[in-house]
């Protein structure tokens, strides 16, 4: 017995076959044996995987051209947008300035029309050391374009807007003259009144921190600085405030209000639209051509009531009166659109318009202006409260229209009532009645009520 097991041949046995039995790896041998024996079921498995190996083959080469397409065309997106930012300011600088994008600048817009106390309203934000102030840019535009009519300006007006709330102030050179000089600080419109581009560190003449007024005499003498340098000063700030008079209607403005990369608020300063007009005619030299164009563009349809009574006896000053007052036509439409549209605000006004009566200014300067600064996102500055103290309670009233300085700015708002004719009353009061009520300005029926200075004729303001 053990003989015949001593001669029985020796079977190796592979590791993973150990714990199967006898019939386990009889079979298994036998299935080898069965594929062997037969190459077709060879050739067709080896068919199979090079079928899968070719399909993995032509995956991982489709992954690779879309990864590799990937990595070419963000580059170029990214240079695109550089090539953009390069051509709106010029200045690579900027990117050390801009704030980060979650916090956005606040830019607030001064809608407003001649003569309705604006260069004095102005200065509560030029004189505000954390404000970045432009005063009248446009006026650049109506300059180049005339004597284009009002209203065919505003869109140029509105792009020089959406170029100036970015710091691109590249685009004043549009309107420079042919062949001159590169525009420089000082070119620009109000430069000389500018507390940016006459304080440190543009010039060493006055120190933006320090509130008062800014000498043009003194502001002259500074060095003229680069648009590039002023763009960069610009960047510094996250409150940028320009104040117009050159966009006549609010809605002109929505495309700016609609762009999410802008947070643009308006701030309507509104006046008694008499105590304008009386303002127009006494600087009706200094307003020629602005009056001009804007009554190039009233409707021509529009039946008008007579300018003076039939027995007046004309004189040289009736022209130019009746452009100023002739302009308050095209000015109170433009108004009152302003006023329907805020009355009802669509989406992209609602909390950002605010309506400012000078009268209310004058008469409680402090209070006015605190809500005025919350409205801005800014908190109140004792300084600038005493500043706009000190303007509105002067003991004399100025003889120049165009200069701001302390002045009994109360007695100076009913000024018109002992100074314009019964008819130029009536006239501007035709024109602008829609604008009155819904601002609370009471008209009135004889020259004598006019001239009661006693009669207060302000209401409550509708908006």
């Amino acid at each position: 017995m053990r003989g015949k097991q001593y001669h029985q041949p020796l079977k190796l046995t592979a590791p993973w076959e150990k714990d199967a039995g006898f019939g386990r790896k009889l079979k298994t041998y036998r299935n080898h044996t069965k594929i062997i024996a037969q190459p077709g079921i060879v050739m067709k498995v080896l068919r199979r995987k090079r079928i899968v190996l070719f399909m993995a083959y032509f995956l991982l080469l489709v992954l690779t051209m879309l990864n590799f397409a990937k990595w070419t065309t963000e580059p170029q997106q990214c240079n695109h947008q550089m090539r953009s930012t390069t051509y709106q300011s010029r200045s690579d600088i900027r990117f050390l300035y801009r704030p980060s994008l979650a916090k956005k600048r606040q830019l607030i817009y001064v809608l407003t029309t001649w003569r309705s106390g604006s260069s004095f309203f102005g200065e509560l934000f030029n004189q505000n050391p954390e404000m970045f102030f432009l005063y009248e840019p446009m006026w650049h535009i109506w300059q180049k374009l005339y004597p284009g009519d009002a209203v065919s300006l505003q869109g140029a007006a509105r792009d020089m807007l959406s170029s100036l709330y970015r710091c691109d102030l590249s685009v004043f050179q549009l309107y420079n003259s042919p062949g001159g000089k590169n525009f420089t600080s000082l070119g620009l419109f109000g430069a000389t009144l500018n507390k940016v581009v006459c304080s440190y560190p543009l010039c060493s003449a006055y120190r933006k921190e320090v509130v008062g007024l800014v000498d043009d005499k003194v502001c002259k003498k500074c060095p003229p600085q680069s648009l590039r340098l002023l763009e960069e000063e610009c960047l510094k700030y996250n409150t940028i405030v320009i104040k117009g008079v050159r966009i006549l209607d609010v809605n002109v403005l929505a495309p700016l209000m609609e762009d999410p990369s802008l947070d643009l608020k308006v701030i309507h300063l509104v006046r008694d639209p008499r105590a304008v007009a009386n303002s127009r005619i006494k600087s009706r030299h200094g307003l020629i051509r602005e009056n001009l164009q804007v009554v190039r563009s009233r409707d021509p349809k529009l039946r008008r009531i007579p300018f003076v009574d039939p027995g007046h006896k004309a004189n040289k000053k009736d022209g130019s009166d009746y452009h100023s007052i002739g302009a308050m036509e095209v000015i109170c439409d433009r108004t009152s659109r302003t006023l329907r549209t805020a009355l009802n605000p669509p989406s992209w006004l609602k909390g950002k318009y605010m309506a400012v009566r000078y009268e209310d200014l004058v008469e409680n300067p402090v209070k006015t202006l605190r809500s005025i600064y919350r409205f801005a996102n800014h908190t109140n500055n004792h300084d600038i409260e005493q500043f706009a103290l000190n303007m509105t309670s002067g003991s004399s009233s100025s003889s120049k229209p165009f200069i701001v300085s302390s002045r009994n700015a109360t007695q100076a708002a009913s000024a018109w009532r002992t100074v314009l004719s019964i008819q130029q009353i009536k006239q501007v009061e035709d024109y602008c009645h829609h604008a009155m009520s819904v601002l609370g300005y009471n008209r009135v029926r004889t020259a004598g009520e006019a001239k009661d200075l006693s009669k207060s004729l302000l209401t409550r303001s509708k908006l």
